[in-house]
């Protein structure tokens, strides 16, 4: 296997914390995260006491993932189209509210399973619009070359107040009782919601209108399909979280079935999963130097399994830590690697909804985990629950030499600066369909070159948005090929134009370089209609020289 470093790894980790807008939010999001995971450690500790099943103690992490899964397409196609720090603001209120109105119950002694697990569901629904918005922002406020170190920076951030915001749940839980700990997290929620709303940063604007949301969500789909290292790399990811969240959806059970303690031992072993997930986090950039990508990849998830394997075996506190060290140290170092692929391989004008998708396939398997996990345990033990998860693991680490990403190290993220051609019609935005043919004069020694770049601009095109694409050769001219497309509406064909990155374009260059023809490719451009139009006027076709 070959080796792969993560494109822009010269920029140093801290390095996006001189934007004072990132560092803002950055700083914010931690308090926040503080307070979730006492807030988190206190839900878990609770269901444990008010309830008898174990379903429903596993279920507490399915209650905030499941909303991601359902909702973060559509958030997505919203954070690509409206404002992204808007989409930020209304997603950390529900947040906000959610930890407010649970305080407030266990204040009133309103309290019980089904209405835990619903405020979870509610406040998943603001990370699910609040997440991909946030994440796709890092991109639009800081350089490319720190994108990776800023997706590194924020998982480590929240790896590191996990190791302190575990214990000190435990620590509030056991010596203040629960109001207090939700009364902490409902304070630290309004930190980031506080911070987004002071901080502005620059968005390049787009010279065309938003797009129908189930146009933008069907793009961003279709896009994501056709982009193998993204499929690649969502197909993975969802495999290790329903296999991987095993870990923390039990930890509860395995503090108190396995090891006979209470929430302080609860909030010390996932003090120990966060440590390890904050040093992972830390050499993340030295690991990446020293070991493949893929490599790296696989070792995390054998990790995790280990971790699996030793909480299911171990009555004793100290190995049960060490190896919920190892644990989160592979599962930060598995998600920091996976979102940095989905960041990299998405242009700015679908990264909000490559990244919903990966979310909420992510999220889908967390919260399936979640749910098989728990009847596992219920059904069978705790100790057979986790060593089928064990198994999953080594399934996932294999799968990373099936499903490889080639992540080229200087893909564009940009789009172009297309001009519209000028035409003989007054086209409105709506109009269509919109066929489009261009000509091509290659020699027969030509051939196999120009059917390796043909295959790379049906890629290009089909993932921006081309419609029917086909390549076509003249019987009666053998030396003549026609590209052809089409798009529903004139401004799809502008928005497709303006989709192709620098690398696409050179696509174009390279089949002008193999055309013989006296001019270079022509592009006829034609409006479609039917014979039962309304319309009785010539729809004349518009011709149109590129490059």
């Amino acid at each position: 296997m070959q080796r792969e470093d993560l494109p822009m790894a010269g920029s140093t980790m801290f390095a996006p914390l001189q934007n004072g807008a990132f560092r803002a939010i950055w700083i914010s999001t931690q308090v926040a995260n503080l307070g979730w995971l006492v807030q988190t450690v206190a839900i878990s500790w609770l269901m444990v006491k008010i309830s008898a099943s174990d379903l429903m103690v596993a279920l507490v992490q399915a209650s905030t993932t499941l909303p991601a899964f359902i909702l973060s397409i559509l958030a997505g196609a919203v954070a690509d189209n409206f404002s992204r720090r808007s989409v930020m603001i209304a997603g950390l209120s529900l947040i906000a509210l959610a930890s407010i109105v649970l305080a407030l119950s266990v204040g009133f002694g309103f309290v019980s399973p089904w209405l835990i697990l619903g405020l979870g569901f509610l406040a998943g629904c603001g990370f699910a619009l609040n997440d991909p918005a946030w994440h796709a922002s890092v991109g639009d406020i800081l350089d490319k070359r720190d994108i990776s170190a800023a997706v590194t920076l924020m998982s480590v951030g929240y790896n590191m107040t996990s190791s302190i915001g575990s214990a000190l749940g435990g620590a509030i839980l056991a010596l203040l009782g629960p109001m207090a700990a939700f009364g902490f997290a409902a304070v630290t929620n309004l930190a980031p919601l506080g911070s987004v709303c002071q901080n502005k940063w620059h968005i390049r604007p787009s010279p065309l209108p938003r797009e129908r949301i189930a146009t933008a969500i069907h793009d961003g789909m279709r896009f994501t399909v056709l982009s193998s290292d993204i499929r690649a790399a969502i197909i993975r990811s969802t495999l290790f979280g329903l296999a991987a969240i095993s870990i923390l959806a039990l930890l509860p059970l395995v503090a108190r079935d396995h090891l006979a303690g209470g929430p302080i031992l609860y909030g010390i072993l996932f003090a120990g999963f966060g440590a390890g997930a904050c040093i992972a986090g830390l050499s993340n950039r030295f690991l990446r130097k020293l070991v493949p990508q893929e490599w790296l990849m696989a070792l995390a998830s054998i990790a995790c399994a280990l971790c699996c394997l030793s909480l299911a075996f171990t009555s004793t506190p100290i190995i049960a830590i060490l190896a919920l060290v190892f644990g989160g140290a592979g599962w930060v170092i598995t998600w920091t690697g996976f979102d940095v692929w989905v960041q990299l391989a998405s242009p700015r004008w679908v990264v909000g909804r490559t990244l919903s998708i990966y979310s909420a396939c992510l999220s889908g398997g967390i919260a399936a985990g979640s749910w098989i996990w728990g009847t596992v345990a219920q059904s069978y033990s705790l100790a057979s629950s986790l060593e089928v998860a064990a198994a999953a693991l080594f399934l996932v680490a294999a799968l990373g030499f099936a499903l490889p990403v080639h992540l080229g190290a200087d893909g564009d993220q940009q789009g172009s600066e297309f001009q519209a051609p000028q035409l003989a019609l007054d086209l409105k935005p709506r109009s269509g369909p919109i066929a489009a043919r261009t000509a091509y004069f290659i020699a027969e020694e030509h051939l196999e070159a120009f059917f390796g770049h043909m295959r790379a601009r049906r890629y290009a095109m089909s993932r921006a948005g081309a419609r029917d694409w086909t390549l076509q050769r003249d019987l009666r001219e053998p030396s003549q090929w026609a590209e052809t497309f089409r798009t529903p509406t004139w401004m799809d064909f502008l928005r497709l134009n303006h989709r192709l990155s620098p690398a696409d374009q050179e696509i174009t260059q390279l089949l002008s370089v193999l055309h013989q023809g006296d001019r270079a490719p022509q592009t006829d451009l034609a409006i479609e209609r039917t014979t039962d139009a309304l319309r009785t006027h010539s729809q004349p076709i518009a011709r149109v020289s590129r490059p």
